[in-house]
């Protein structure tokens, strides 16, 4: 131990405790004094000579407070310094909208828009001079085609997948709940079907590359346990996850701390052990494959809707499954579109700002394949990734959706403040954390009623759009209702940004130029391209 180690113990052990007990036991304010600066001079010669840290070792005691501002600076931003039209990914205007409507109060506004609607990319839709109001009849979808036994009615506006783990018992429960009252689904997440799920909401049972649920303790699919989940009365679709937009093709590991007896049962895993979540299926690795995996779970689940999910990468290896379809008359019953704007509890940066095609984008792309490959009227498309508002309700149904679902404005309803500390398990709201204290201040017989609220209100304002351009039906909308403002002052309506294939264009001989290239990468057989 050097001499300067030796003071420093010596100060911090001997000198400063002993200050600190004979302030504490006269109560002098020399003593006090002395305290304070006994403090000042102990954490400063440990910055000096100890710190790991340049800037404690250059900056003794001061160096904290660039610490502490560090700290508290996303909350400084969020409250006093952003605008109410400026934060990521969901700025102060689009939350306290969902607030309001998730309160059942008033969602409108006075004085005109805050937004500048000549800006570059402002989004916009086109009305009528005959407005009408939407048939009931329209508001919900049949999801299933001819080899499905039990269709399923479904809302125009549902939640997304957030799995019990990521979310606490507590909110996955006031969700369900929530999904009961407003009669809408619930999707499970990657993370298996837990009895918190199970509150009387209609559920979408979302297999992922871990098969949580339904495996056996080495990993592969397990079809036993897969079918007595599969059956469950409450179980009204299956949704095979093949990737997700905020980090697509990307696997994860759950480690072994965190694997509580209950999640390990929820699972079917084993505690002691981390958790992998591989980056692809086991079941399949060929579009054939997908398409067979689509089948046998219809069959096991009693004919149930059965579909998939994934975030548009590589054109080709969709257009690929398309070409199976062809191939082998197999039709999943619906696809899930997520666009790499979606949320997650956690991913790396890289994949969240860098992969994956845009909600709308992706959706025009599929919705086109389909309707160029003469499949379209036998399989229902939903589009996933951040809608907060009746307006991304209609622009996703306008641009080929039948489906919109929702995650974090479910969340937002719940309470979420949008602190962004999934990941920490520190959630301030008790609603993205596994600590049970936290998360039994979320009261699920207040909140549950918060979440029917928010979808209800926000499918009106959709359908109150739909009317005021016109219509009487969803399905009725198309792209050219929907404009973006161009960098040239002109708008620019969507059937230009994202042009419309005619039906079964992809099967003549003259491929439009657009999907020439892809359409001949594309095999059947195999995800690989045909080069």
């Amino acid at each position: 131990m050097t001499l300067m180690q030796k003071v420093f113990w010596f100060i911090a052990l001997v000198i400063f405790p002993a200050t600190a007990y004979l302030s504490y036991i006269y109560w002098q304010p020399g003593y006090a004094f002395a305290g304070v600066i006994g403090l000042y001079v102990l954490v400063g010669l440990y910055d000096q000579f100890f710190s790991q840290h340049t800037l404690n070792r250059l900056y003794p005691v001061a160096a904290y407070m660039r610490y502490a501002l560090e700290y508290i600076r996303p909350e400084i931003h969020q409250y006093f310094v952003a605008g109410d039209t400026e934060e990521l990914p969901f700025n102060r205007e689009e939350r306290d909208l969902v607030y309001r409507r998730a309160k059942g109060l008033d969602d409108t506004k006075p004085f005109g828009t805050a937004h500048d609607i000549t800006q570059t990319g402002w989004l916009g839709a086109s009305h009528s001079i005959v407005p009408t109001t939407v048939r009931e009849e329209t508001k919900r979808v049949i999801v299933g085609g001819e080899h499905c036994e039990q269709p399923y009615s479904a809302s125009r506006l549902n939640c997304s997948a957030m799995s019990f783990g990521a979310l606490g018992a507590h909110a996955i429960m006031a969700i369900n709940k929530g999904a009961k009252l407003a009669g809408f689904y619930h999707k499970t997440g990657e993370g298996g079907f837990s009895p918190y799920h199970q509150q009387g909401g209609d559920i979408v049972w979302q297999i992922g590359t871990g098969y949580f649920g339904c495996r056996t303790p080495d990993g592969d699919f397990e079809p036993a346990a897969f079918r007595e989940r599969a059956t469950n009365e409450q179980v009204k679709m299956i949704e095979i996850k093949i990737s997700q937009g905020a980090k697509p093709s990307h696997g994860g590991v759950l480690p072994a701390a965190k694997v509580t007896k209950e999640i390990a049962k929820i699972r079917l895993v084993e505690m002691g052990k981390d958790v992998i979540s591989p980056a692809a299926h086991r079941e399949f690795d060929t579009p054939k494959g997908l398409l067979d995996f689509v089948v046998k779970l219809r069959g096991l689940s009693d004919g149930k809707p059965v579909g998939f999910k994934l975030c548009i990468g590589r054109k080709y290896e969709f257009i690929a499954i398309c070409k199976a379809m062809l191939e082998t008359g197999i039709l999943p019953d619906f696809i899930t579109i997520d666009g790499a704007e979606g949320g997650t509890g956690a991913a790396p940066v890289e994949y969240s700002n860098r992969f994956g095609l845009p909600c709308l984008e992706g959706v025009s792309f599929v919705s086109n394949c389909l309707v160029g490959t003469g499949l379209r009227d036998k399989i229902r498309v939903i589009a996933s990734g951040k809608t907060a508002t009746g307006f991304d309700i209609v622009t996703k149904l306008a641009i080929g959706a039948d489906i919109v679902n929702a995650a974090r404005t479910m969340m937002l309803a719940l309470g979420c403040i949008q602190s962004q500390t999934c990941n920490t398990n520190l959630c301030p709201t008790g609603i993205a954390t596994q600590d049970p204290r936290r998360g039994r201040a979320l009261d699920v017989e207040k909140r549950h009623h918060r979440v029917a609220s928010f979808q209800q209100r926000t499918l009106e304002s959709a359908f109150d759009m739909i009317g005021s351009m016109g219509l009487d039906d969803p399905d009725k909308l198309f792209p050219h209702l929907i404009w973006r403002r161009g960098a040239d002052e002109t708008n620019q309506h969507f059937d230009q940004i994202y042009p419309t294939l005619a039906a079964n264009a992809l099967l003549e001989e003259n491929i439009p130029a657009a999907y020439t290239e892809n359409w001949e990468l594309a095999s059947a057989a195999t995800f690989a391209p045909q080069l």
